[in-house]
């Protein structure tokens, strides 16, 4: 086929004003290195899927063909009835368009005629897909803009399997900003006691759940520090001013946590809290742990009763201290209730427990992205946490959300 007979058929889509902003927030917390990135560069600055159609192609062929070699831009329907316009070369449709009920699909084909390999599809509400498929499902990396008709439009950067969106893959390098956090644990194991080896401190070990894409040796320094102060109304770490002292001590950045309870009333606790913790200029925000079981929400009368004191103990804390809390939560609590309290989600950022290989979907301060790290210097196992940017966007963040 003689390229001068070629033309383009591409997707053009509009992108709406909130999903504008979700690409921004999106470039803003990623850079080259990142899988996929040019890609999603790609159609951030207009650039869709396309194939090259001869719009000169005088035979249109239906069906299969057996005893005859068919090449050039060819009309077929696969085995459920859908129309296809393609390129054959062959007898092999290499790549084209494909209608069916839901929308059109454009990109590479198998000999099945399935979608495989990389591609794009536009469905009729508007939402769109591009990236790699096999067998006719979405299968490896890919971005999607959602525009559904009762929400907002949302943008899924990451990983398919399958048909189904696992979430971001993270690489782990040098350039990425790690953290630890630590509580009574770190110091006692049963009857033992251990101290920690400030001047050591590396991170050496990202833990055994999920695979963890490191490019390289895992050797980084910690960065910033989370250290458990408090915990209901009764119980404060006994090891919280000592560690405090000796992170300030070695230059790392750090924040305190408290533990929180259902059965105690928000403003109890958080004035628990500001009374054994010390904010210092250029600490982290102080961290609300929120972590308990269905049963405990149960019992004290469901989620709505839960977050009235959780926003108690976040407003009481942000007017003494002068920066907004962080919420710590796991990924199911993300996943049942969080979006009950749409202020909060909204207001606040969040610092996810999530332990598998792929990022959490949410846009996050930190994630916690193991439970057994190790660090030179500490001797128990440690929680090993990776800032939600580099290092860029983590001098943003001390610049604006640190205690003055």
């Amino acid at each position: 086929m003689h390229h001068k007979k070629m033309k383009k058929l591409l997707f053009y889509i509009i992108i709406p004003l909130m999903l504008q902003e979700e690409l921004t927030y999106y470039f803003d917390r990623h850079n080259v290195q990142d899988e996929g990135y040019e890609m999603v560069a790609a159609f951030a600055d207009g650039k869709r899927q396309e194939i090259h159609i001869d719009p000169h192609f005088s035979a249109f062929s239906v069906g299969t063909w057996k005893n005859r070699e068919h090449s050039g831009t060819r009309l077929a329907l696969d085995s459920l009835g859908r129309t296809i316009l393609g390129h054959w070369q062959a007898d092999t449709l290499e790549t084209g368009i494909r209608i069916d009920s839901l929308g059109t699909y454009l990109g590479d084909f198998s000999s099945a005629l399935k979608a495989e390999g990389h591609g794009a599809y536009l469905s009729l509400d508007g939402s769109y897909f591009e990236g790699h498929f096999s067998n006719d499902l979405r299968h490896g990396f890919g971005l999607e803009m959602l525009t559904p008709t009762d929400g907002e439009p949302h943008l899924r950067v990451g990983q398919w399997l399958k048909g189904r969106f696992w979430g971001e893959r993270m690489t782990y390098t040098s350039e990425r900003i790690y953290g630890i956090d630590i509580a009574r644990y770190q110091h006692e194991q049963g009857r033992r006691r251990y101290p920690i080896d400030w001047g050591k401190m590396r991170i050496t070990f990202l833990g055994k759940r999920g695979h963890k894409n490191v490019k390289g040796t895992a050797d980084y320094p910690v960065s910033f520090i989370f250290i458990k102060s408090t915990e209901s109304t009764t119980i404060h770490n006994r090891y919280y001013a000592q560690d405090y002292q000796q992170a300030r001590k070695h230059g790392i950045r750090i924040g305190a946590y408290h533990f929180f309870r259902l059965r105690t009333s928000g403003a109890a606790q958080a004035q628990f809290f500001l009374k054994h913790t010390t904010f210092k200029p250029g600490d982290l925000p102080p961290v609300l742990d929120v972590e308990p079981s269905d049963a405990q929400i149960r019992q004290i009368g469901g989620p709505e009763k839960m977050f009235q004191q959780v926003r108690t103990w976040l407003r009481i804390v942000q007017q003494h201290t002068g920066v907004r809390p962080i919420l710590y939560v796991n990924q199911r609590f993300v996943n049942v209730y969080l979006s009950q309290a749409p202020d909060i989600k909204r207001d606040y950022r969040v610092w996810i427990a999530r332990y598998g290989e792929y990022k959490p979907d949410v846009r996050l301060a930190f994630w916690q992205l193991c439970p057994d790290g190790r660090v030179a210097g500490i001797h128990p196992a440690v929680d090993i946490n990776v800032f939600n940017g580099y290092q860029t966007q983590f001098e943003e963040f001390l610049d604006s959300e640190t205690i003055k």
